[in-house]
């Protein structure tokens, strides 16, 4: 149970991988948007929302926490990576103005951000419910059995 994805007949991707493949998307995403318009706009959204989305869903369950609390994190080291690799800000440039080119795009994505981390916790706490490993308590159970067995041991009894 603990390495499926949110479909219970494929297994899921390592934590690292998920969280890979969503910081791709989202890079793509900026890049497009940057490149096209100078603002983040519906590519973002889009790379963004699916990255973050197929990222909780086909993670293993047992590495869901990196995935559940990846957009913001994702989202204040992507944008304003890509803003100084893409070198909106112009070397002559002073300070305030650098962290206007940088800061704009985090402020104004910020709802997106908001939105998307709001379905993929809840994306990631209906996985958590729903594929829990079931333990039974019925007497006969393997841990009743396990316990019955701890306590038959082949040394003479205590008195």
């Amino acid at each position: 149970m603990a390495e499926r994805s949110i479909i219970p007949s494929v297994l899921g991707v390592p934590p690292l991988a998920a969280v890979g493949l969503a910081a791709v998307l989202t890079a793509i995403g900026v890049l497009v948007d940057l490149t096209r318009s100078g603002t983040l706009g519906t590519v973002f959204t889009v790379c963004f929302v699916v990255g973050c989305v197929l990222a909780v869903a086909w993670v293993r369950r047992s590495g869901l926490f990196g995935p559940m609390v990846q957009p913001p994190l994702l989202l204040a080291v992507a944008v304003p990576v890509v803003v100084l690799l893409a070198g909106s800000p112009k070397p002559g440039a002073g300070i305030a103005e650098r962290l206007l080119v940088i800061g704009a795009p985090l402020v104004n994505s910020f709802p997106t951000m908001a939105w998307v981390t709001g379905i993929v916790v809840a994306i990631g706490g209906f996985r958590l419910l729903v594929q829990r490993e079931r333990v039974s308590a019925r007497p006969g159970s393997e841990r009743d059995a396990a316990r019955g067995e701890a306590r038959r041991s082949g040394s003479p009894r205590r008195s």
